[in-house]
């Protein structure tokens, strides 16, 4: 008989908790899993699949107007944002109970409390009113969006409150550069709110590709989104229509609305990780090694919690690795490389591998094959929207290092891209690949001409 109540808790009922917590269970253990908001975390509730849904439904401005070269009248279209968010919180709901359904399946106990660390072993459920022990315990409980103090920082949103607005604003101004400001920026301009992009740095999307960051930067131009770097808010101010925005490089404004999409921090504030010896970094991300386990040995941690890749798969795979590691008897590292991501922005982004600046400092010599073209759809669309398609090939192994897109479907074409550059193919492997026709993606396989500038 074990000394403990469980021989794993998981606190967090996320992508990457609740994998864990599944995986462990399978394995024979006594799982206890516990979330204080809504089982999903922040991917299912506040995150990716909601903003993928409201990614969805802004694409249908253009699909309209696209319609036209193709013989389509459409006449009297309208848009709902209640009937939007509506039929996405039905979606949230029903794959919330999928994930408690889930753990329920395999034996593990579900509560809905919040949480907090007693020692290494020992847990109290605040909502519960009372304690549980465990032989180990599993942290997963994500980020939490970063608002900078400012006056007025009061007036502000983020993405977690985007998907509850009572109403659509007539005008927007989007704080950030990363993932969740350029897709919403999208989403609101495409569901026709006059949308402006305020970010502090040279251009969006830092951390990516030079060439997808510039070309992006053009195409939500195109879409008549106004892109403003170098610049951030230094103060809001109520008015009677909206707000007052006064920004550092002068250009103030008037908006509706202010969101604010700069960073997630670590949820690790009330988990009581001094009491248990948990350390924490100067961000307040929890320190694990290779195997999520943090300075406690019988505390470990995956996902956003831990600020190494923020990413949902990820979360997922570090989940399963610890449950392998610990209750299977498969030790698993997860390998943080050559992760492939999308950015659903409009155009979409989808990107494997290393950037051009990267793989020059990498390697000796590099070669780049490059391809910007007007996808077939718009011959007829009239849209004057481009593609890009990269390829960063190392010019002694010829092995491919990075791979890059913009355009339609990019997000799916990266996925699949992903196996063979993790796998190592080289840029002759690309080029003996027959190409499906007509596609965008076969552009990938007929580059044969080395770009020069």
């Amino acid at each position: 008989m074990s000394d403990y109540d469980y021989d794993l808790f998981v606190i967090g009922g996320g992508s990457g908790g609740v994998r864990a917590g599944r995986i462990a269970a399978q394995y024979g253990a006594k799982v206890g899993v516990t979330e204080e908001y809504r089982y999903g975390g922040t991917c299912v509730i506040r995150g990716c699949v909601p903003k993928k849904l409201f990614v969805y439904a802004s694409h249908f401005s253009d699909d309209f107007a696209d319609a036209a070269g193709f013989g389509w009248t459409v006449n009297g279209a309208s848009f709902d944002w209640p009937t939007l968010v509506a039929n996405k919180d039905v979606e949230i709901e029903r794959l919330s109970k999928i994930y408690i359904a889930n753990l329920e399946k395999v034996g593990a106990e579900v509560f809905k409390s919040r949480a907090e660390l007693v020692d290494p072993h020992t847990i109290d459920l605040i909502n519960e009113g009372r304690k549980v022990t465990a032989e180990r315990v599993l942290i997963a409980t994500g980020a939490t969006p970063f608002v900078p103090e400012f006056s007025g920082a009061e007036h502000t949103i983020t993405s977690n409150e985007a998907f509850h607005l009572d109403r659509l604003p007539d005008s927007i101004a989007v704080a950030g550069g990363g993932y969740i400001a350029v897709e919403f920026a999208g989403i609101f301009n495409g569901l026709g709110v006059e949308t402006r992009l305020l970010y502090r740095g040279e251009q969006i999307l830092r951390g990516f590709d030079d060439d997808l960051r510039n070309h992006l930067a053009g195409e939500m131009a195109k879409k008549g989104i106004t892109v403003q770097t170098g610049t951030v808010i230094e103060s809001l101010a109520e008015t009677d229509s909206g707000y007052k925005v006064a920004t550092s490089d002068g250009k103030n404004f008037h908006t509706g609305l202010v969101m604010f999409a700069t960073g997630r921090r670590p949820n690790t504030e009330g988990l009581g990780l001094d009491k248990a010896g948990v350390e924490i970094d100067d961000k307040g991300a929890i320190i694990v090694n290779g195997f999520s386990q943090s300075n406690v040995a019988n505390i470990y941690a995956v996902g956003d919690v831990t600020d190494r890749v923020n990413l949902t798969p990820v979360a997922i795979r570090e989940g399963h690795a610890f449950a392998d590691t610990v209750y299977g008897d498969k030790p698993t590292a997860v390998d943080h490389s050559n992760i492939a991501t999308a950015v659903f922005s409009q155009p979409e982004l989808g990107t494997i591998g290393l950037t051009e600046a990267q793989a020059r400092e990498a390697v000796e010599e590099v070669d780049i094959y490059k391809s910007v073209f007007s996808p077939m759809k718009h011959t007829l669309s009239g849209s004057d929207e481009k593609m890009l398609m990269k390829l960063i090939v190392d010019a002694a192994s010829d092995k491919v290092l990075g791979c890059h897109i913009i355009g339609p479907d990019a997000g799916e074409m990266a996925q699949l891209l992903s196996i063979a550059i993790k796998m190592g193919a080289t840029k002759a492997d690309f080029d003996a690949t027959i190409a499906v026709h007509p596609t965008a993606s076969e552009e990938l396989v007929t580059m044969r001409e080395k770009w020069i500038g």
